[in-house]
């Protein structure tokens, strides 16, 4: 007899209401991560830790501490995953990232700022948890780029409300001095406000994926259902009892009742999916892949902030030069300025990702797009320092321009990138494994690339070629346009035989 999961929703309909709901819960997270990072550089120099041309550095082991303490706990959390369900060890990280947020408001040194941030990453092990979700909501592979398509989306939402908060509400004692006058507690604590109003919405996301959230682990679905043949007579119990739950109601009269016969089994090679290999190089080639695009993605939105609020030298300075190298400073704009142009990007993402990235993935094709992309993706990097020899009343467009360069690349990889993964893990058993791998991988890469592209920009600063850090970035996507002809695609459907040789 084939055991049925009862479920209230029809597998082979796109699962509309539950990803609304997951969007939710996942919207909040992005909101106040990207927060700190319109006054990480700020929030740095007002400690006065080190020199001021160190601030980038230290602002960039601030953001990375999160992404480190998320690195080590990555494949723990998604392996728990596995074992206790996706729901609440998604709840217990948005429970884990509210508490960071209030602890770095609260912060009066950078000490305890750097404490939160990585308590906040220890008990966070949500992208593999919400990519794993995804993955088993969705059945069907004609919905995959749709479905997989969401959660960037909805990153690129959060991306557009966070920086919002964090540019508009960091120390409001000097932005709304009549509102917060001094001696009150958001003058003493300056970054307080933009950390909990993020705490308030994780609060809201926690609630709604405890009231209306469902499970999706295959083995921890509520009920079983009757299979269609099954007879049912007076003698079949009315009422579930607690073996119904793993047994479906049967035929008491039935010859093989209580006997061995007529039961599901698990075959060998179920056994064996159950503890296949996550290191395959099928699994590793889109690991590294996605790893790559992680560092050298999170060192654009890490530079960019800094970039925009250094100090700008006079265009016709650097028209007075021999030196090719010479890109002194930044751009010189406003912390204020510098959060709603990190907020337009996030329109600028939110607009690829709605409109461009689903019908571009089924015409082009997954692998074909994400090799494209791939490629191109050093001339995002490229191109930002060339805005020094902008002129101010073309700064905007500019800036705009370079923005959606990026964002047109970056936004239609990511999705792709997971699919890439879930068509490369063996088994569904695995599959919080697997993701767990990815997110720890790309943790460790976010955890690095803070810190190393604000050491080359603080290099570059002090030898007046701050576009140092920027080509140090297109370096690294050089790399991965050269590593993602190792990503092979494999057909979706194939037999058993085929999938284990592709596998070794």
């Amino acid at each position: 007899m084939t055991l049925v999961t009862r479920s209230r929703r029809d597998p082979d309909k796109f699962p509309a209401f539950q990803l609304f709901i997951l969007a939710i819960v996942r919207l909040a997270e992005p909101i106040a991560l990207t927060s700190i990072f319109p006054y990480a550089w700020a929030l740095i120099k007002r400690y006065q830790i080190g020199n001021e041309e160190d601030a980038s550095f230290y602002a960039g082991l601030l953001i990375s501490s999160f992404a480190l303490a998320e690195a080590l706990m990555g494949m723990y959390w998604g392996g728990l995953s596995d074992r206790i369900g996706r729901r609440p060890v998604l709840l217990l990280g948005c429970v884990g990232t509210m508490f960071s947020m209030v602890m770095v408001g609260f912060a009066y040194n950078i000490w305890i700022a750097l404490a939160g941030r990585v308590i906040g990453g220890l008990l966070n092990g949500n992208i593999a948890v919400i990519q794993t979700m995804v993955g088993e909501l969705v059945t069907k592979p004609e919905h995959e780029p749709k479905a997989y398509s969401i959660m960037p989306f909805v990153w690129s939402v959060g991306t557009i409300i966070g920086p919002m908060i964090g540019g508009l509400f960091a120390d409001p004692h000097e932005s709304y001095p009549h509102l917060f006058p001094m001696g009150s507690l958001f003058q003493r604590f300056p970054y307080l406000l933009p950390n909990l109003i993020c705490a308030a919405l994780l609060l809201v996301s926690i609630l709604m994926g405890y009231f209306l959230l469902e499970e999706t682990h295959p083995d921890m679905q509520p009920r079983v259902s009757l299979p269609d043949q099954t007879f049912l007579s007076e003698n079949t119990p009315l009422i579930e009892t607690s073996d119904a739950i793993k047994r479906p109601a049967v035929d008491l009269r039935d010859d093989n009742y209580g006997t061995m016969r007529g039961r599901e089994t698990r075959s060998p090679k179920d056994i064996e999916k159950q503890h296949a290999n996550i290191f395959s190089k099928r699994i590793m080639a889109v690991v590294v892949s996605l790893s790559i695009f992680t560092y050298h993605s999170m060192t654009y939105d890490h530079l960019m902030p800094i970039f925009f609020e250094d100090d700008r030298v006079p265009i016709h300075a650097l028209f007075g030069t021999a030196n090719p190298l010479y890109s002194p400073g930044g751009l010189g704009l406003s912390l204020q300025a510098v959060g709603m142009i990190l907020a337009v990007q996030g329109i600028i993402a939110l607009t690829v990702q709605a409109v461009i990235f689903p019908p571009l993935a089924e015409r082009v094709g997954v692998h074909r797009l994400f090799i494209i992309v791939t490629v191109l993706h050093p001339i995002a990097y490229m191109i930002v320092p060339s805005l020094l020899y902008v002129p101010d009343q073309l700064l905007y467009p500019a800036i705009y321009l370079c923005l959606g360069v990026r964002n047109f690349l970056s936004i239609i990889l990511y999705p792709l990138l997971l699919i890439l993964i879930k068509e490369a893990t063996p088994s569904p058993s695995v599959l919080g494994k697997v993701n767990g791998l990815a997110a720890s991988a790309g943790a460790a890469c976010r955890m690095i690339a803070p810190p190393v592209a604000g050491y080359l920009y603080a290099v570059g600063k002090r030898v007046d070629c701050t576009a140092l850090a920027w080509w140090g970035s297109a370096l690294v996507a050089v790399v991965g346009a050269v590593q993602c002809f190792f990503v092979k695609r494999y057909p979706a459907r194939k037999t058993e035989e085929e999938q284990g040789r592709a596998e070794s």
